[in-house]
C-alpha cells in the first residue's frame, strides 16, 4: 500500500474515528485504526465491538492494500506534522510496519494484519428515512442530559427512539430518563419511519453522532437492522449496536392533571436557581421553590455554611405552594429552555413536576421533587 494524503483532511478524519477506540484494550487489535486504499480513495475504520465508525478521504493511490495501526498514536503523529504537509503512507515492504514520511520526518508504526479486524455485521436494515442535521441534532441536545449512568439499569443508558402517537399526527419521538428526571422531544414523522420500532440508542453512541454534526444544512441518513442502528453523515458511516432491553412505560410518569401553573422569564430563574445553589452542599443539591400569588421564593439551607434566599415576580395565582428540587436538576432543564419564558405545571410537593418551553413546541421535561 502507497497512499500520499493531504495533512488537513486525514487529520480531521482521524479525528472522527479515533474517538471510537479505547485507550485501554486487552485486544490488541481494538486499539488500531484500519486503512484501506483504493480507486484515489483512503477509508479509515476503528471499533470498540459495539460501535464503528468508517470515513473515506480522496487520496493519491500509488498501489492498493489495507493495513491498521495504533489510532491514538497515528492521530498524534499526524496531529504534530506540519501545516499544509503532504503524508506518504508505505506498508508494501516485507516487515509489518508503516513508514509515515511528511517534509523531513519520518516514522514507522507497528501494524497488524487486516483479517484481524473485527467488522460490525449489520444484517438487513428494515427501516431507513432521513433526518435534517439539524432535527437529529435537537433530538439528541434535548434529551441527552437526561440519560442515566446508572449501569445496572442498562437499559436506561441511552436514548428511546420510537413512532409515537395517532397515524395522521405521527412523531419521532426521543426519550431519556434516569429516574429523576426525564426528557422527551418530538419531530414530525419522516417519511420511511411509519411503525418504526422502538430502539435504545447507546450513549456512547449518541454522543459521538452528536460531535459527527458538524455541519447543521446536512442530512442524516439513519437506518435500522435486528440490533443495530446506522447513521450516515456525509463520507462518515457509524453502525452500533443498539441495547438490548424494554425501554420503562415513559408515559406512565408524564403527569396529565398538574392544575397549578407557574410562569417564569427562563434566564432570571436559571441565574437565581444559579446563585443560590451557591450555598448547596455536592450531596445535597437541594433548593426549594415557595411560591404564592406572584411571587416566588428559591431558597438553600446548607447546615455546614450557610443559607441562601431569592425572591422573583412571576405569574402564579394557584394556591401557595413549597417544593423542593435538586438544583443541578433543575438547571439541567432550564438549559434546555430555547424561548424566553419556561412553565411549570405542578400538583403537590410529593408529585412530579412537568415543565415546557412557552414559545418552543415539541419538547417537555419532567423533574421529581425532593424533601426540603
Amino acid at each position: 500500500m502507497k497512499v500520499t494524503v493531504e495533512r488537513a483532511q486525514l487529520l480531521k478524519s482521524l479525528g472522527h474515528v479515533h474517538r471510537v477506540v479505547e485507550r485501554r484494550n486487552t485486544i490488541p487489535i481494538l486499539g488500531n485504526v484500519l486503512l484501506r486504499a483504493e480507486n484515489s480513495r483512503l477509508a479509515l475504520k476503528a471499533t470498540d465491538l459495539d460501535l464503528e465508525v468508517t470515513e473515506t478521504l480522496p487520496a493519491e493511490v500509488g498501489s492498493g492494500g489495507s493495513t491498521t495501526v495504533p489510532a491514538h498514536m497515528f492521530y498524534d503523529i499526524v496531529r504534530k506534522l506540519p501545516d499544509g504537509s503532504q503524508i506518504m503512507l508505505d506498508a508494501s515492504g516485507d516487515r509489518a510496519v508503516l513508514a509515515i514520511r511528511a517534509g523531513r520526518s519520518r516514522f514507522t508504526l507497528q501494524t497488524l494484519p487486516e483479517s484481524d479486524f473485527p467488522d460490525l455485521a449489520t444484517g438487513d436494515m428494515s427501516h431507513a428515512f432521513t433526518l435534517a442535521a439539524a432535527d437529529t441534532k435537537r433530538l439528541i441536545d434535548k434529551t441527552q442530559f437526561a440519560i442515566s449512568t446508572e449501569e445496572t439499569r442498562y437499559y436506561l443508558n441511552g436514548i428511546y427512539l420510537h413512532s409515537a402517537g395517532p397515524a395522521k399526527a405521527a412523531t419521532l419521538r426521543a426519550v431519556a430518563t434516569d429516574g429523576h428526571r426525564l426528557a422527551q422531544v418530538d419531530l414530525p414523522l419522516p417519511a420511511g419511519a411509519a411503525g418504526l420500532p422502538g430502539v435504545i440508542i447507546p450513549r456512547k453512541t449518541v454522543g459521538e453522532v452528536q460531535r459527527l454534526i458538524e455541519d447543521s444544512e446536512a442530512a442524516v441518513a439513519i437506518e435500522l437492522s435486528q440490533g443495530k442502528i446506522r447513521f450516515t453523515i456525509g463520507d462518515v458511516v457509524l453502525t452500533s449496536k443498539l441495547i438490548d432491553g424494554t425501554f420503562p412505560d415513559y408515559a406512565r410518569v408524564i403527569p396529565a392533571g398538574n392544575d397549578k401553573e407557574l410562569v417564569v422569564d427562563k434566564k432570571d430563574f436559571e441565574a437565581a436557581v444559579d446563585r443560590v445553589s451557591t450555598i448547596s452542599s455536592e450531596r445535597g443539591r437541594a433548593v426549594k421553590l415557595s411560591l404564592s400569588a406572584g411571587k416566588l421564593v428559591l431558597s438553600v439551607t446548607n447546615p455546614d455554611s450557610g443559607s441562601a434566599t431569592e425572591e422573583l415576580e412571576v405569574e402564579y395565582a394557584a394556591e401557595p405552594l413549597d417544593i423542593g428540587f435538586n438544583s443541578r436538576y433543575l438547571l439541567d432543564i432550564a438549559a434546555q429552555i430555547d424561548g424566553e419564558v419556561a412553565v411549570l405545571r405542578l400538583a403537590d410537593p410529593g408529585s412530579p413536576t412537568l415543565i415546557e418551553d412557552r414559545d418552543v413546541k415539541g419538547a417537555l421535561y419532567v423533574l421529581m421533587p425532593m424533601r426540603v
